[in-house]
């Protein structure tokens, strides 16, 4: 056998061993008169995964489960251990049965793989392109934080929406919206809630307010490893990603010059936005341990290799893991907040397309909040933006069954 897919196929070298070689003398008849072992065969070597099987298949069943129920084209998951690296759970739904694959015998279901708009063959934890949203804001916080823009205690005000002058027809002005008016919030409530305005304001400046700017966005989420591959023997092939920047737009859109409101979009993880649940469980574990951005393994390991670390001082840390925190108190993470363990979140909500009928939900963070050990990230692929079941459900459902 040879592995063609997944990890057996990066570990084939280590796994296979070696055929042996035997000659047989036969007669006529087809006897066996004697045979010889020329070479023995070799056994693989066996390794042992990070993968615990039972929370993995836990996982894909809940994920799989919620996309069938309230119409999500597909989904992804991911846990990993904030301390080593590892790959506790990585699945990904639709999927295809590999003993149907190697086999190779029912014909009719590989043609039904491989004629699927719904992609079987994508493994979307790993390789799976999602617009972000609101789970990107965590990342705005400490860059404004590392930049110094903006004291954590000052209070900005969101009644719904902001409006900047057109700069084509001094009558009009461009309106950015928030998903719901917030009130005041500071940088622990603005995580807690979700505030688009917040971050619209962090992120390109509004009015007496500073902000980062596209070229410091751009370097800080690179530092948390998005829009770059992930360095794992694992997951070399995986995809890049995108941060929107105005190289990107001239490139993708003819040329066109980039625009405050393209900033302000790129702040909340919209425009051109694209990241992979990997990316996204691998930045939210270095909050969790205060900047170590950790290579994925799905070796049991009591070592952990470390990318980088992001070199903040840990009061930064602390006042982004409180907003987290709070957001599962009483914020936009709140289905997480159940008895029997403390769970840090980050919700997100991505619209896709120009009509906006359609969104990505995810659910990242960690736990438990005093003592972290675990990260997480959860997408749901493609579901109504009517939605109020999705990926924040998909990970309760899971928790409680752990539990």
């Amino acid at each position: 056998f040879i592995g063609m897919d997944g990890v057996e196929k990066t570990l084939n070298d280590t796994l296979q061993g070696e055929n042996g070689l035997r000659i047989i003398e036969v007669n006529a008849l087809g006897k066996v008169n004697r045979e010889n072992i020329v070479r023995p065969p070799k056994n693989g070597t066996p390794v042992t995964l990070s993968i615990d099987s039972e929370v993995q298949s836990k996982m894909h069943q809940v994920i799989k489960g919620i996309a069938d129920r309230v119409g999500f084209a597909g989904g992804a998951g991911v846990i990993m251990d904030i301390h080593t690296g590892e790959i506790v759970a990585l699945t990904s739904y639709p999927e295809y049965d590999s003993n149907i694959m190697s086999d190779a015998k029912d014909r009719d279901k590989i043609n039904t793989y491989l004629r699927s708009k719904n992609t079987p063959f994508l493994d979307r934890a790993s390789d799976g392109l999602y617009t972000p949203g609101s789970i990107i804001k965590p990342f705005m916080a400490l860059a404004a934080l590392a930049e110094k823009i903006i004291d954590p205690s000052k209070q900005i005000l969101s009644t719904g929406s902001i409006a900047i002058q057109n700069e084509y027809d001094p009558k009009m002005q461009t309106i950015f919206k928030d998903w719901k008016a917030h009130g005041y919030t500071d940088m622990r409530r603005a995580i807690a809630v979700s505030s688009d305005v917040y971050f619209y304001t962090i992120g390109g400046g509004y009015k007496d307010q500073k902000g980062l700017g596209i070229r410091k966005i751009d370097e800080y989420v690179a530092k948390f490893g998005f829009g770059e591959k992930v360095p794992s023997e694992f997951f070399k092939q995986s995809p890049a990603g995108v941060i929107p920047t105005p190289e990107w737009k001239i490139k993708n859109f003819d040329g066109d010059t980039w625009r405050l409101g393209n900033t302000y979009h790129t702040s909340i993880g919209q425009y051109g936005f694209q990241v992979t649940p990997l990316q996204a469980v691998r930045a939210v574990a270095s909050i969790a341990n205060n900047g170590n951005i950790l290579v994925p393994t799905l070796f049991k390991t009591d070592t952990a290799q470390v990318e980088k670390t992001i070199d903040l001082p840990k009061e930064y840390y602390s006042i982004v893991q409180e907003g987290m925190r709070q957001g599962v108190l009483d914020g936009t993470g709140a289905s997480l907040k159940v008895p029997y363990v403390e769970i840090a979140a980050k919700s997100g909500t991505a619209e896709l397309g120009a009509s906006k009928e359609k969104v990505n939900s995810w659910m990242t963070g960690y736990f438990p909040y005093n003592n972290p050990k675990y990260a997480f990230a959860i997408v749901m692929e493609k579901g109504e933006v009517h939605n109020l079941i999705g990926a924040g459900a998909a990970f309760r459902e899971l928790i409680d069954w752990m539990h």
